[in-house]
C-alpha cells in the first residue's frame, strides 16, 4: 500500500474511533458521532482509491491537483497544499464502479450519511432519528472495504462488540422492512389482478413482462418475483469473468412491473431464496460489447484504432475512411 493510501487508512481509523466514542457518550454527542463516522467513511473510500492510484482521489477538473497526484508536481501551477480532492459521494461512486456493484450500500442509502455529515459541519444540524441508520451505513461500507486493503492494524479496536451489535440490530430491522415490502407487493398484486380469470391474468402479465425498470442500469435479466411469482427484472453491472472469459452480471436491484416490488442490493441477499450473487450471461465480451477490443470498425463494431495495430502497419487510407464515416 502506498503512503497516500496508508495516510487515509490511519486517518479513517482515528475518525472512526472518535465516532464510536461520541456515539457511546449518548444523545448529546450524536452530532459528533455522525460527523466523525462520515469523515472516517470518506477517508476509507479514498484509501481504497489511493491504493490503486493517488490520482483517483483528485478532482478531475483541477489540472494542478492531477499533476501533483501523478508525480508531476514540479509542473503544477499551485502548491501541493492546495490539492483538491473529491467528496464523500463522488468517492463512493468511484469505488462502487470499481467494485462492480458489490457495495452493500446503495447511493440512496449513502445520501443521508452525506447530509448528516455536511449538516453538522456546515449548519450544526442533524436528524436525530437517522443516527443509527447513518452510523450503520458507515460500518457496512467499512466492512466491505477493509478486506480489499492490506491490514495496517486493528481497525475496530475495543469497539468491535458495539460494531457487531449495531449491525445485528440493523439486519433485524432490515428483515422486518423487507417482509413489509413483500406483503405490500402481494397486496398490490391481489388488488390489480385478483378479479381476473386465470387466462386473462396470464395475458395481462405477459403483456407487461417486458417492462423493465426506468433509469440507468447496465444490464437487465428476467427473474421470478419473490412476492407475486410474476416475471420481474434483475438489474446489475456487467464485467468479464477471468475464470470463464464470459460476461457476468452482478445484481444490484430488482423490480417487478406486476406488483411494484423494488429491492436494493442489500435486500437481495436477505430473501429466503436469494438471487445468485453473479449471473453468467454466457456470451463473450466481443459479442456483448461491439466496441470491445478485437472487433472491426466500422463494419463489425470495435474501437476505430484496433484495425491499425497489426503486423502490417498502419493503413493510412483506412484511417482516412474511418474519419470520413464519423
Amino acid at each position: 500500500m502506498n503512503k497516500d493510501a496508508q495516510r487515509f487508512w490511519y486517518s479513517s481509523q482515528k475518525w472512526m474511533a472518535a465516532a464510536f466514542t461520541a456515539f457511546s457518550d449518548g444523545p448529546m454527542l450524536q452530532d459528533m458521532a455522525v460527523h466523525h463516522a462520515g469523515v472516517a467513511t470518506e477517508h476509507l473510500l479514498k484509501a481504497y482509491l489511493a491504493s490503486l492510484h493517488p490520482a483517483l482521489v483528485v478532482e478531475g477538473r483541477d489540472f494542478s491537483s492531477l499533476l501533483h497526484a501523478t508525480g508531476l508536481g514540479a509542473h503544477a501551477p499551485g502548491p501541493l497544499s492546495q490539492t483538491k480532492t473529491i467528496g464523500l459521494v463522488e468517492s463512493y461512486v468511484r469505488v462502487s464502479g470499481l467494485l462492480k456493484g458489490t457495495m452493500p450500500v446503495s447511493r440512496q442509502e449513502l445520501l443521508p450519511l452525506a447530509d448528516a455529515r455536511n449538516g453538522v459541519a456546515h449548519a450544526a444540524f442533524h436528524d436525530s432519528a437517522q443516527v443509527n441508520a447513518v452510523f450503520t451505513t458507515c460500518l457496512r461500507i467499512a466492512d466491505r472495504l477493509l478486506p480489499e486493503l492490506p491490514p495496517l492494524g486493528d481497525f475496530w479496536g475495543r469497539y468491535l462488540g458495539l460494531h457487531d451489535k449495531l449491525l445485528d440490530i440493523r439486519v433485524e430491522a432490515a428483515r422486518v422492512q423487507l417482509e413489509g415490502r413483500l406483503a405490500r407487493a402481494r397486496q398490490v398484486f391481489a388488488e390489480r389482478y385478483g378479479h381476473f380469470s386465470e387466462e386473462d391474468r396470464s395475458l395481462v402479465l405477459a403483456a407487461i413482462a417486458n417492462v423493465s425498470s426506468p433509469g440507468y442500469i447496465d444490464h437487465d435479466e428476467p427473474a421470478t418475483c419473490p412476492a407475486c411469482s410474476s416475471r420481474g427484472w434483475l438489474g446489475g453491472e456487467t464485467s468479464v469473468s477471468e475464470r470463464t472469459d464470459t460476461v457476468v452480471m452482478t445484481p444490484i436491484v430488482f423490480d417487478c412491473p406486476a406488483c411494484d416490488l423494488h429491492l436494493e442490493v442489500g435486500e437481495l441477499g436477505m430473501l429466503k431464496e436469494p438471487f445468485a450473487e453473479e449471473i453468467d450471461l454466457k456470451v463473450s465480451p466481443r459479442e456483448f460489447w461491439p466496441e470491445h477490443p478485437g472487433s472491426r470498425f466500422p463494419y463489425g463494431g470495435g474501437h476505430p484504432y484496433d484495425m491499425f495495430t497489426g503486423d502490417e502497419g498502419v493503413d493510412e487510407n483506412l484511417v482516412l475512411d474511418t474519419y470520413r464515416l464519423r
